[in-house]
């Protein structure tokens, strides 16, 4: 799919969010001075890097596609640089990250020297490091008592039967750590197959986690987009017949919903928590409410835009203007 010339005008924010516009935001929309936004992304051609160029341009801006790869970072006391294809980069004013999992070491190293370079990025290097984590995110959320799925990670090999029994019984979800797009998740519904699994993936030196099945959730979960502190978008995600994983990326289709407040409340909560200007938070709808799964920090969005008819590109580029001038202007206050 080709960019949109004329995105549809911008649905009314969802329930629960800032009514108003900011000043700061208004300002990005009529820019008096011409701002460059970078765009980490490997390919261009990207349906979320092409929606992402396109609302920057639509907004008077100019945007910069840099291939994560080709960023090559130089050190030396006092002064970090980067250039780019050979060329001194210079006169960035935001970052928009889109870090793909195959590159998180490279792709986090660059998004770091960015920072270090002084330079507003919409998500920082810690938080898509801590996003990437599958476990390490579910303990920050749990520990701020958010509702997630009962979850174990083990190493011990002698009692799978006990590993089992703290998730719920049978059957159980067992995800690769580090997994993404659904590849890495699997269900086991006897003990010979989660052993089975279990035995391999460890042979493997993979890290894995065991996980609670929610049986009210089968085949279905919800994903909503937070950019800053609101829920600009939101979907339920259906798993295709005969596959139990809900992913678009899996054959999963999407229904644009209009979350309930405890949603969105929990959602903006966990993009805070892990620390994410932009994410996508996936939950099951739990018998009590939402129950947090995981957090994505380099969301697509094709789906949710498909689905809902909503510029999520034009809010994400929005917040990003917003974002750097609010850097900007703290700068200014501290040197005053």
């Amino acid at each position: 799919m080709s960019p949109r010339k004329n995105p549809p005008k911008k649905a009314l924010a969802p329930p629960g969010s800032p009514a108003p516009e900011s000043p700061v935001a208004r300002g990005a929309r009529r820019p008096r001075i011409k701002r460059t936004v970078a765009i980490l992304s490997r390919k261009r051609s990207l349906y979320s890097t092409r929606r992402l160029v396109a609302a920057v341009r639509e907004r008077g801006h100019r945007p910069l596609v840099l291939d994560t790869l080709r960023c090559c970072l130089l050190l030396a006391q006092g002064k970090p640089r980067m250039t780019y294809r050979g060329v001194e980069m210079r006169g960035v004013d935001v970052v928009v990250p889109r870090i793909g999992a195959s590159i998180t070491a490279y792709g986090l190293a660059v998004v770091n020297h960015f920072e270090m370079m002084g330079v507003p990025v919409l998500n920082p290097a810690t938080s898509i490091s801590r996003s990437r984590d599958k476990l390490r995110a579910l303990q920050f959320l749990a520990r701020s008592g958010l509702d997630i799925p009962r979850t174990v990670m083990a190493h011990d090999r002698s009692n799978v039967r006990r590993l089992v029994e703290e998730v719920g019984g049978l059957p159980v979800i067992i995800k690769l750590i580090k997994g993404t797009q659904g590849v890495g998740v699997m269900i086991a519904h006897t003990l010979p197959e989660v052993q089975t699994i279990l035995d391999t993936f460890w042979d493997l030196g993979q890290e894995i986690v065991l996980q609670e099945f929610v049986a009210e959730s089968e085949g279905r979960d919800v994903r909503a987009l937070v950019v800053g502190d609101r829920v600009v978008g939101a979907m339920r995600r259906k798993a295709k017949k005969g596959e139990f994983r809900s992913n678009i990326h899996r054959g999963g289709e999407g229904q644009a919903i209009e979350l309930p407040p405890a949603y969105m409340q929990a959602a903006v909560q966990a993009a805070r928590i892990i620390g994410l200007e932009v994410a996508g938070v996936d939950m099951l709808e739990g018998h009590a409410g939402p129950r947090l799964m995981e957090i994505n920090s380099s969301p697509g969005f094709e789906g949710l835009e498909g689905a809902t008819g909503r510029d999520i590109a034009g809010e994400i580029i929005d917040h990003a203007l917003a974002y750097a001038e609010a850097r900007a202007g703290g700068a200014r206050a501290s040197e005053g």
